[in-house]
């Protein structure tokens, strides 16, 4: 039998709650260097708490919907140790000699942000040549 150690939290305080984010089709880069660590646009909301994204010359209307099952975000933790000196605090989960390995809820999501109609265009008032 497999044994997987999850702990809550490293200092015993609940994690923090992030939120999913759901976009019809897909987000390119421009450099093609993929979309880790870049800004992708700005997320603000209504005063109704409508949510609003705003990615480049457009914006997108969403909602907020809570998850039928909630996500834990893990951390994997590896201990490298002595095959002998198991402490009663992490139990080996993997059958290798190296170490034993662990992980700790680093987040939880619980709510989703769904943005499903197409994006609109923000267009400012041009005037007029007379």
């Amino acid at each position: 039998m497999v044994q997987i150690i999850i702990r809550s939290s490293v200092d015993g305080s609940s994690p923090p709650e992030w939120l999913m984010v759901e976009l019809q089709g897909e987000m390119v880069s421009r450099q093609n260097s993929g979309l880790a660590g870049n800004v992708m646009g700005d997320l603000l909301y209504t005063k109704e708490g409508v949510p609003v994204l705003i990615v480049g010359h457009h914006i997108l209307y969403g909602k907020v919907v809570k998850l039928d099952k909630p996500f834990a975000v893990l951390t994997k933790h590896h201990s490298h140790g002595n095959e002998g000196s198991n402490s009663g605090s992490q139990v080996p989960m993997e059958t290798d000699q190296q170490g034993s390995t662990s992980y700790s809820v680093s987040a939880l999501i619980k709510r989703k942000l769904i943005f499903k109609t197409r994006p609109k265009p923000i267009i400012t008032n041009v005037p007029k040549k007379v």
